[in-house]
C-alpha cells in the first residue's frame, strides 16, 4: 500500500515574507527533499507574538484564531523560526485555556507545529543534507528555539554534513543577541551592548559567516556587523542546508534588490 504523503503547511513568518523570501524558498526545498508536500496558506499573517509580548491579549487571540483556521487540515505546521514556532506551540494553548471552542483547536495546532530544523531532524529523521558551503561559520542559538523548544543539537547535526563547512563554536552561542522583539525598542542601550558583545565574539572566532535559525536575530546581528565594518556575512541556516546561497548575504545592500 502506498504511504500517504505528509502535508506540511509552511508558516512563512513576517520577517521572511518582508525581508528574506529566499529563506522561505529554502525551507520548501528542504521539506520537499524530506518527502513532504508543502503549501503556504495565503490567509496566514503574523503569529501574534508582538501583541502577546506587549500584553495585548485581545489582539493576540484574534491573530491566533486566524492562524489556527488557516493551518487546519495540515499534518504539520513548520516555521523557519524558533520564535514563531514557540509562539504557536507553547503560547497558543494558554491564550485559549478558558475558551471551550478554541482551546482544543489551539492545542491541536500546537501538537503539530515545529521549527524547521527540528522538524527535519526529529520528525522526518533527516541526518544529513547534500549541500556544500566552503568557509568557516559560527552559529548563534536564538533564545526562543533554544529555551522554549530545546533546539541545540539539531542544527549542528545537519551542519556537520555540509561539505566544505567548518563550524567554530562561540563561547556565548547561547547568550541573547539583544534583539528580543520589542526588547530592543524598549531598552536600546542594553540591546546595543548585548549585540556588540556578540559581534566581538563572532569576529574573534575567525568565522566568515554567521548562521542562525531566526531571522530577527540575524537582522539584528548583521546590522551591527555592518555598522562596525566587520567582514562577516550573515545567513539563515536553511539557505546553507538547502544549497541556496546565491542571494547576497543578510545586510548586504544588494540583498533587498535581489529579493525583489
Amino acid at each position: 500500500m502506498p504511504t500517504k504523503p505528509i502535508r506540511v503547511g509552511l508558516f512563512v513568518t513576517c520577517l521572511v515574507d518582508l525581508f528574506r523570501p529566499s529563506v522561505g524558498f529554502a525551507a520548501v526545498r528542504l521539506l520537499e527533499g524530506a518527502g513532504c508536500v508543502v503549501a503556504a496558506p495565503r490567509a496566514q499573517t503574523c503569529c501574534g507574538q508582538p501583541a502577546y509580548n506587549a500584553g495585548d491579549r485581545a489582539n493576540a487571540r484574534a491573530i491566533a484564531r486566524q492562524v489556527i483556521a488557516a493551518f487546519e487540515g495540515f499534518d504539520y505546521v513548520v516555521a523557519p523560526s524558533g520564535s514563531c514556532a514557540a509562539m504557536i506551540k507553547e503560547h497558543y494553548p494558554g491564550l485559549f485555556a478558558d475558551d471551550p471552542e478554541w482551546a482544543p483547536r489551539a492545542k491541536g495546532l500546537a501538537r503539530r507545529s515545529f521549527e524547521l530544523v527540528s522538524f527535519l531532524t526529529d520528525v522526518m529523521e533527516v541526518k544529513a543534507v547534500a549541500a556544500r558551503y566552503d568557509g568557516i561559520v559560527a552559529y548563534h542559538d536564538a533564545c526562543a528555539g533554544l529555551r522554549e523548544l530545546g533546539i541545540k543539537d539539531q542544527p549542528r547535526t545537519l551542519l556537520a554534513s555540509v561539505r566544505g563547512l567548518e563550524l567554530r563554536e562561540l563561547p556565548g552561542a547561547e547568550i541573547c543577541c539583544g534583539f528580543g522583539g520589542t526588547f530592543c525598542v524598549k531598552y536600546p542601550e542594553i540591546s546595543n551592548r548585548m549585540v556588540a558583545d556578540k559581534t566581538a565574539e563572532i569576529a574573534a572566532s575567525g568565522a566568515e559567516t554567521l548562521l542562525s535559525g531566526d531571522l530577527g536575530c540575524l537582522l539584528n546581528i548583521a546590522g551591527k556587523l555592518k555598522r562596525e565594518a566587520r567582514p562577516v556575512a550573515a545567513r539563515h541556516i536553511a539557505e546553507v542546508l538547502a544549497g541556496m546561497t546565491d542571494a547576497p548575504a543578510i545586510g548586504d545592500p544588494a540583498a533587498r534588490q535581489a529579493e525583489r
